[in-house]
């Protein structure tokens, strides 16, 4: 289907993704003052260590806006297997106002940028 003004045989984009409630918004929470701090935080979204399917310990990674909270999880029994529950979540407390946000699985370096990235453009 094409819409008006678009040449014929071109297909048409789908509309944008309605914009996020105000209700599901996540709003600032408590400010941690450390990293021992950010990690009872964050202890809240994750699954408790050590439960089956939870993380094998928390790790907290302190950077100029934030503290990425990221799982450690044990070693696949065929590192060449693909993981048998993909996806996961990384979790920053921002230090200015305890806001929480979820960010993807990356390594810290690169979650942090992506960080910077999605502050950036929500400030901007």
């Amino acid at each position: 289907m094409t819409e008006p003004g678009t040449p014929a045989g071109e297909p048409s984009l789908p509309p944008p993704p309605p914009p996020i409630p105000p209700e599901a918004r996540t709003t600032g929470g408590p400010v941690p003052r450390s990293a021992d701090e950010a990690l009872e935080i964050g202890r809240n979204h994750f699954p408790p260590v050590g439960a089956p399917g939870g993380p094998t310990g928390l790790f907290v990674h302190e950077f100029d806006e934030g503290y990425l909270i990221h799982p450690g999880r044990p070693l696949p029994d065929d590192p060449s297997a693909p993981p048998a529950q993909p996806g996961g979540s990384n979790v920053v407390i921002a230090k200015e106002d305890g806001e929480v946000t979820f960010l993807p699985n990356f390594p810290p370096p690169e979650a942090v940028k992506l960080y910077h990235r999605l502050r950036g453009n929500r400030r901007g």
